[in-house]
């Protein structure tokens, strides 16, 4: 397979309106989850990607289940578990497109998962294992999950790569720079924006944060940058690649999931650091013009087209 994942699954409930969500009388519900979209969002460019979790054995576990298999994520290590409610969330849009996220995720059906249930073998056949900080926030007992898988990959010789994905409704910043720090010396590509990288180093003086940056042994830094761009960590300096201008924003979440599953699509490929980043901003950009957590992530065709690789027929 060329990506595994681990993660949480959630239904989102997408309101009809936008504004405060005390005012929402009507919602629409779709699927969510930081990892899970990365690994729809890869399945969509063509790669083999799986997905390791837990759902409540309830009709909304049933539904998330029946929707990423059919879109081609394999779903072997994924169980829905007797007696747990499968993890909601509630969104709120504003007109600009950003909002917020309420979590209705405790007690999380990923619990029944421990260091020691992880599917190795079925870890061994990934080339790429992608994790992020929203699986470790969750839940204490999650933390040491991620870390035995990190530290399992690289004694496998697995790539690994890692979104931080900082969520401070799920836990705080001191619980996060905390934990997250630890995983940094098992991580091969390190996918993250600068408010993430201020807080994990607890600093903002750019000079202090490649210093710390350069003590790790990362194969590549990315730094996202939503409209800007992206930036990739060259020779001690940041190298950037703008991003695509947007006629108007929808939603912005999902964007940075969708990023990440260009970017590693890129990297299974062996392109450069440039290719790969024109290519994960292209599908960040198209992917804040869709509402939805990842309706707006793009099959292969559809990037290309973007791009202006491709033709697009339209009737």
């Amino acid at each position: 397979m060329d990506i595994i994942t681990i993660g949480d699954g959630m239904i989102t409930f997408d309101p009809s309106t936008k504004g405060p969500l005390r005012f929402v009388n009507t919602f629409e519900r779709k699927i969510g989850g930081a990892e899970l979209n990365v690994m729809l969002g890869c399945a969509r460019l063509g790669l083999d990607a799986g997905w390791i979790s837990r759902l409540g054995k309830d009709e909304f576990g049933r539904h998330i289940i029946n929707t990423v298999r059919g879109e081609g994520v394999d779903i072997s290590e994924v169980h829905l578990m007797p007696g747990y409610a499968t993890s909601l969330n509630f969104k709120e849009v504003q007109e600009t497109g950003d909002g917020r996220t309420f979590y209705y995720r405790l007690p999380s059906p990923t619990e029944t998962l421990s260091p020691e249930s992880l599917p190795f073998e079925y870890m061994s056949r990934a080339k790429i294992i992608h994790l992020t900080g929203v699986f470790c926030a969750i839940l204490e007992q999650n933390r040491a999950i991620t870390l035995r898988a990190l530290v399992w990959a690289k004694e496998k010789g697995i790539v690994v790569s890692f979104d931080p994905n900082i969520r401070l409704r799920l836990w705080s910043a001191e619980e996060a720079r905390e934990t997250l720090l630890t995983y940094l010396p098992y991580v091969d590509h390190l996918l993250t924006s600068r408010d993430e990288l201020e807080l994990l180093f607890d600093s903002k003086n750019e000079d202090e944060l490649l210093k710390k940056l350069s003590s790790y042994q990362f194969k590549s830094v990315v730094m996202k940058d939503a409209d800007k761009g992206s930036y990739a960590l060259v020779d001690g300096a940041w190298k950037h690649v703008p991003g695509y201008p947007v006629t108007k924003v929808v939603d912005t979440v999902g964007a940075g999931d969708g990023f990440d599953s260009g970017y590693l699509y890129g990297l299974l490929q062996g392109w450069s650091i440039e290719e790969r980043l024109t290519f994960a901003n292209a599908i960040g950009a198209m992917v804040v013009q869709v509402n939805g957590d990842n309706e707006g992530l793009p099959y292969l065709e559809e990037v290309e087209q973007f791009l202006g690789k491709r033709e697009i027929i339209v009737r």
